[in-house]
């Protein structure tokens, strides 16, 4: 049986061994040990011109800048809601060359040179755009939040059928598409309104278009 003795020098040399072997191992890293690393280059911008409600402005932007965050960030347009960011609620609606999209899904590089309207661009108090006034009369809101981007898109949506655009609930998409709550209801479906106005915004959206009676039917 082995004494005690032996036990206890083997493991007091091991420890001793051990620490002698940390602190040798340590020291030479820490002495030549460089930066963990280089100081941060500048981010890269690129220059991006918009014409933004009439006015056409050129900014230095990060290229993973989204339009929603150009408009609101460097324009100081907050009229244009950030909702879901995920291109699923339709707050960040604008228009861009006539036609609606959403803001939050693109970047703002991508549309170098093209012609941005926002919420701001339509009308303003005192001044309103058709559609603002109507959603105003038939009160197409209620907490407001996404009513810039409905906005917006029921003016584009008014748009696309003046245009013979059809929707996915065109019966003959070779003939000019008529206004019809199918139409509306299809076109608009991208802006989500969780406080229900869905039935103002239609007769808002139906008045403009000259079908205020009976178009619900």
């Amino acid at each position: 049986m082995p004494t005690s003795t032996a036990f206890d020098v083997s493991r007091r040399g091991m420890i001793a061994g051990g620490v002698a072997t940390a602190a040798t191992a340590t020291v030479p890293i820490a002495a030549d040990a460089k930066p963990q690393s280089a100081p941060a280059s500048a981010e890269p911008r690129l220059p991006v011109t918009l014409k933004v409600n009439g006015k056409s402005n050129r900014v230095e932007l990060d290229p993973r800048t989204t339009l929603l965050d150009a408009l609101r960030e460097h324009w100081k347009l907050t009229g244009t809601k950030k909702g879901c960011d995920h291109g699923q609620c339709g707050a960040c609606t604008v228009i861009v060359e006539g036609r609606r999209i959403n803001s939050c899904l693109t970047l703002a590089v991508m549309h170098d040179g093209d012609e941005v309207t926002t919420i701001e661009g339509l009308g303003k108090p005192g001044d309103l755009h058709p559609m603002q006034a109507a959603f105003v009369r038939h009160d197409g809101y209620q907490c407001g939040y996404c009513t810039p981007g409905q906005i917006c898109s029921a003016v584009a949506v008014l748009d696309e059928i003046k245009d013979g655009i059809p929707s996915h609930v065109t019966a003959d998409v070779a003939a000019a598409p008529g206004f019809s709550i199918e139409e509306v209801k299809e076109r608009m479906s991208g802006n989500l309104c969780r406080c229900g106005a869905y039935a103002n915004i239609f007769d808002a959206i139906a008045e403009v278009a000259g079908e205020a009676k009976g178009s619900r039917a």
